[in-house]
């Protein structure tokens, strides 16, 4: 599992860390890393020409003393100071002892375009509000010249704590965070300035429980329900399904195809189209009886492809067993019905459907994702994954949210979403809880849609028929 901690809890452990080293390791530390990094992507060292954009923060310093390491290589090393008075010291001692040398800002371009690699010390994993106009002007000059750019713990602009880019920032081909990761590198819309992310340990003792959480495959193997010997239909747990319309009765199969692939041992459709399910899938138990009297079941998915019934959505909202709530069914549910339930809810809307939701502009929602899930979460003390670029899944009792590491932009195409209903409404049945159970669909979802893809277009029954195999390659370990 990947973990991600805030500025706030970072700071604390390295001025911790720093009071029992001597002065100035933890960053040589970083900075040996840095170098190590640097050099890996340049492949070879000696005669390489390297440019430091170096800020008046510990980054500039890292950047500084990381460029020393690479001088004393044989690169041609050049740091541009965009703040010269406040510029760290003893990073610009070692650099000009290594014989690196110090440009002015002005003069920055064109040794930028005949760069091999870029080093963006600029701010350090405080700043916000996006860069000032000279920095703006350098990040922009790297960006477009054929030099490799690293940036120094996080791109500079890009909010660490939040993921928000509340500006112009560095895009990044690779990022080097020290001692652990920061939330927004794994958060749209920063994640698409990091690039690839690679993270030095430095030492640091952090708490037990982070801002943020990346499952990975071992993590989510030991979430799946594994069938015992004595298991039957029913103790596997049966999920019910209430969706589809007449307009949509292609929600109420899709929903149907993600939730038989769940784990759960039985599902239960109710609605207007089981004509069509039962055409697809005619080992599920169908129903024209309602919610109420469509038999035992262990969760319910109510929602996608619901138009405008209401009634039926209350009803779901009723019963005393888990509840999805997806696509119609999160504008038909009343938000004392879902605040008022007993048992877990999970809902999953899109950054549109959570703006509606919040009262704000999607803009809003796409950029502060982490913001908006744990205020949606709040707000109507349930689970939220909020689907996206970034999937985010924020518990109702707040704590770490995870954000899925999977996933590919293929799967935006009708009616993902509601397999991904189905999947998630069928690990509650089994016996998952609500922040388990959307964390572990959403993870074999998105990679049951880069199976599925492989780099073309693809529908949305295509991914509900690779679940099986994303499955079996997460148990694989």
């Amino acid at each position: 599992m990947r973990s991600a901690y805030s500025v706030e809890t970072v700071r604390a452990a390295e001025r911790a860390l720093m009071a029992r080293l001597p002065e100035g390791a933890l960053m040589q530390r970083a900075a040996a890393g840095l170098a190590a990094a640097c050099a890996e992507l340049l492949g070879r060292v000696y005669g390489s020409r390297v440019v430091l954009l170096v800020g008046s923060g510990d980054n500039g310093g890292d950047a500084l003393y990381a460029g020393a390491r690479l001088a004393r290589r044989g690169a041609g090393v050049t740091a541009v100071l965009l703040a010269p008075e406040r510029a760290h010291a003893g990073g610009l001692a070692a650099l000009r002892r290594a014989g690196g040398a110090v440009a002015a800002a002005e003069s920055a371009e064109g040794l930028i375009e005949r760069a091999d690699l870029v080093v963006d010390g600029i701010v350090g994993i405080g700043g916000k509000g996006g860069l000032r106009p000279e920095a703006e002007a350098l990040a922009g000059v790297a960006g477009r010249s054929r030099a490799a750019v690293v940036a120094v713990d996080l791109p500079s602009g890009v909010e660490a704590d939040t993921g928000e880019v509340r500006g112009a920032a560095v895009r990044a081909d690779l990022t080097v965070t020290f001692g652990t990761y920061k939330p927004g590198l794994l958060i749209d819309p920063a994640r698409e300035y990091a690039g690839v992310v690679r993270l030095v340990g430095i030492g640091l003792e952090l708490p037990p429980e982070p801002e943020l959480q990346a499952l990975q495959h071992a993590d989510v193997a030991r979430l799946l329900p594994v069938p015992a010997g004595e298991s039957d239909k029913y103790r596997r747990g049966v999920v019910g399904i209430a969706a589809g319309s007449a307009r949509y009765p292609g929600a109420a199969v899709l929903a149907v195809s993600g939730a038989l692939r769940g784990g759960a041992g039985a599902v239960r459709y109710v609605g207007p189209a089981g004509e069509a399910v039962i055409a697809r899938f005619p080992e599920t138990l169908v129903s024209d009886r309602g919610p109420a009297k469509a038999g035992r079941v262990q969760a319910w998915v109510v929602g996608p492809g619901a138009g405008d019934d209401a009634a039926t959505v209350a009803e779901v909202l009723a019963a005393n067993v888990p509840v999805l709530l997806d696509a119609d069914g999160l504008r038909l549910a009343e938000r004392d019905a879902v605040r008022g339930r007993t048992a877990p809810t999970l809902m999953t809307p899109h950054a549109g459907e959570a703006a509606a939701l919040l009262g704000v502009r999607r803009e809003e929602v796409e950029g502060a994702r982490l913001a908006a899930v744990r205020e949606l979460a709040a707000a109507y003390r349930a689970t939220v994954l909020l689907k996206g670029s970034t999937t985010l899944v924020a518990d109702a009792g707040g704590g770490a949210v995870r954000v899925n590491a999977t996933g590919t932009s293929w799967l935006a195409t009708a009616g993902s979403g509601d397999v991904l209903s189905g999947l998630g409404g069928s690990l509650l049945a089994a016996g998952l809880p609500a922040l388990d159970a959307g964390s572990a669909a959403a993870y074999l979802h998105g990679l049951a849609g880069r199976f599925a893809a492989n780099g073309a277009p693809v529908g949305a029954h295509d991914v509900a028929e690779r679940i099986p195999e994303a499955w079996r390659d997460v148990r694989a370990l």
